[in-house]
């Protein structure tokens, strides 16, 4: 299958004087480019995932770092076959990523990026601490062998969390997630709380799975576009989730069909197949379930979309 499209994923710290000013320009570029997904702007800067044709998306790279603010990103690129998003939606926020924490400047102050190789290297020959910053369902598709994860629905619970981890304070601490917007700032935020030796997955999960053979890294990587799910150790592969209803290994994440529910979570293709994308008996039942395509995966209704919706400038 061609793969004439690209999927960046990309996060950038640094200052944005007029995020609403900055957001209009940058919407229309990407209309005007075809290029559709999610981007979030703050004065802290810019978080998107974003899918296009293949010469759009090195036309965005190029141009986006062109602005000096955003020299310094980095651009974790996948080929696909397809758009992987099927609107564009460009908004400002308090923080790109939410925290609760909009004190907390990373570009400022953080602590020192580490490479994929440097990770692999430390864990064959120094003794770290592997700390994932990401939500419950990312976690317990996979993780780092032997990392600490947390009990987080939302990466805003991350900052009440900080006192189960007051043990570690004195060890050297490697933070990391899916790209990295969320690690950075937990980094940050931890050096702000007293920890001393912290650093941080340059890139995340994403870009270990790019510039290594995955070593280290036990089941799949949850994505926040169409995919769902990439494999990340080309080495070993496995499965460490499970089917929410029957326990047996599962990575294959869906919604349930009930969109009441909407539980998002692994279930397994036997047990999708009984229970027509329910995720119980109860759901199955539910007078507002969907109809099940085999995928788990309901689109979101169109309903006129029109990306120049909020727009000022037509």
């Amino acid at each position: 299958m061609k793969q004439s499209y690209r999927i960046l994923l990309y996060y950038c710290y640094t200052t944005i004087e007029d995020p609403g000013k900055f957001r209009e320009k940058h919407h229309h570029y990407c209309i005007e480019n075809g290029l559709l997904g999610r981007i979030i702007i703050a004065q802290e800067g810019i978080n998107g995932t974003i899918s296009g044709p293949t010469e759009a998306c090195e036309n965005y790279m190029r141009d986006l770092k062109a602005d000096t603010r955003f020299a310094h990103t980095q651009f974790k690129v996948s080929a696909h076959h397809e758009h992987a998003f099927q609107k564009l939606h460009v908004r400002v926020k308090p923080e790109i990523v939410h925290a609760g924490l909009p004190h907390i400047r990373p570009h400022q102050k953080a602590g020192p990026y580490i490479t994929p190789k440097e990770l692999q290297k430390m864990q064959e020959e120094e003794e770290i601490v592997l700390l994932d910053a990401r939500s419950n369902y990312e976690h317990k598709l996979g993780k780092f062998k032997g990392a600490i994860t947390l009990d987080i629905n939302h990466f805003r619970e991350f900052p009440d969390k900080i006192t189960e981890l007051a043990s570690l304070k004195d060890k050297k601490i490697v933070t990391y997630c899916t790209g990295g917007v969320k690690c950075e700032k937990a980094n940050a935020y931890l050096l702000e709380r007293g920890f001393q030796h912290v650093y941080q997955l340059h890139g995340g999960i994403i870009q270990y799975g790019i510039d290594t053979d995955g070593k280290g890294f036990e089941g799949t990587c949850y994505v926040f576009d169409n995919r769902l799910t990439v494999t990340i150790n080309k080495q070993d592969p496995n499965v460490v989730g499970s089917c929410y209803v029957c326990h047996t290994a599962c990575d294959r994440m869906i919604n349930c069909a009930n969109p009441v529910c909407n539980r998002h979570t692994p279930i397994c293709e036997p047990c999708a197949a009984t229970l027509a994308g329910a995720c119980s008996h109860e759901c199955q039942e539910h007078p507002k379930k969907r109809a099940y395509n085999g995928t788990g995966y309901y689109a979101t209704a169109m309903n006129g979309y029109n990306p120049y919706k909020g727009s000022v400038r037509k």
